[in-house]
Formats: structure tokens, sequence, C-alpha cells
């Protein structure tokens, strides 16, 4: 059974007087979720943009990416199976 999706996630990001907050919307069909980070900028610590976003990117994409799994065990759970039973599979030879 051969299926293709996909799925749309946009990161945006912002800065205000040392704290860079990110978000990372995911649309997918019928399924939207919302993921938040943010890293703040110690005033003793040089001042290098990337780090701010890279960490807060990073936070907010693994905030979504928790609500993800949370949603599939959800899913699995709602079926009558346990999620925490099932061994995850490995991603090697997963097309990317």
């Amino acid at each position: 059974m051969s299926h293709t999706a996909e799925w749309t996630v946009r990161l945006y990001l912002f800065e205000d007087e040392g704290t860079t907050k990110a978000r990372a919307a995911l649309e997918a069909g019928t399924t939207s979720l919302t993921g938040y980070g943010a890293a703040h900028c110690n005033p003793e610590d040089t001042d290098v943009r990337e780090i701010g976003g890279e960490l807060a990117a990073g936070r907010a994409l693994h905030d979504l990416a928790r609500q993800l799994v949370n949603a599939a065990e959800g899913d699995i759970e709602a079926l009558g199976t346990s999620a925490t039973s099932r061994e995850a599979p490995s991603a090697e030879g997963w097309p990317m």
C-alpha cells in the first residue's frame, strides 16, 4: 500500500531585546499543530544572532515533534493498542 503526503512546516523567528522567539507551524491536511521555543541572550555574552535563532528554532521544532509523537500515541491507543508496547522502528531505509 503506497501513500504519499506532503506536510508543510513554517518556522517564524522574532527578536526582541535579547530574546529570540520561534514558532513552528505544521499544516498536514486536517491537522495543524504549533510548537514554540525561545532563547535569551545573557547581556554579558557576545551577541551572535545565529545562536539565538538556532536555539529558539530547535526548541520550537522539539516542541512540535513532542506534540506529533503524543498525537500518534493517542491514535494508537484509540485503536486499542498500547503505544509503549511497540518497538520503535529504525529510520534506516526510509526515503528522504
